[in-house]
């Protein structure tokens, strides 16, 4: 029997990432993830172990940045900002997330 998975697709983590501080501001990790799960209604879950070294990754790349602040419980966490090197980054992925899912649905449509 399958099991049924709905971690974050490989590769799609810094496109979800990018977009999420795009849309909405300043997050730090636990908030990045359970917004992640809440938009898409549970069908996809970031886990721990794949979000900080992304976040700190994208941190290294440019495309964030980070600043320790507190949270809405009042505990001290880092919160990610996207830099404009991290808007850029984020367009190509979503331009290449659109090949990739237009290419999907040829394959898909033609089968």
């Amino acid at each position: 029997m399958a099991r049924s998975k709905n971690d974050v697709l490989q590769g799609t983590l810094a496109l979800l990432v990018l977009k999420v501080l795009d849309a909405q501001g300043p997050m730090h990790g636990y908030a990045i993830t359970a917004y992640i799960q809440r938009v898409s209604a549970e069908l996809l879950r970031v886990e721990e172990g794949s979000l900080y070294p992304a976040l700190h990754r994208m941190t290294q790349d440019g495309w964030l940045s980070g600043a320790w602040g507190r949270t809405e419980t009042n505990r001290e966490a880092r919160f990610y900002t996207i830099t404009a090197a991290g808007r850029k980054q984020l367009a190509f992925e979503e331009e290449s997330w659109d090949r990739l899912r237009t290419g999907v649905q040829r394959v898909l449509r033609s089968a």
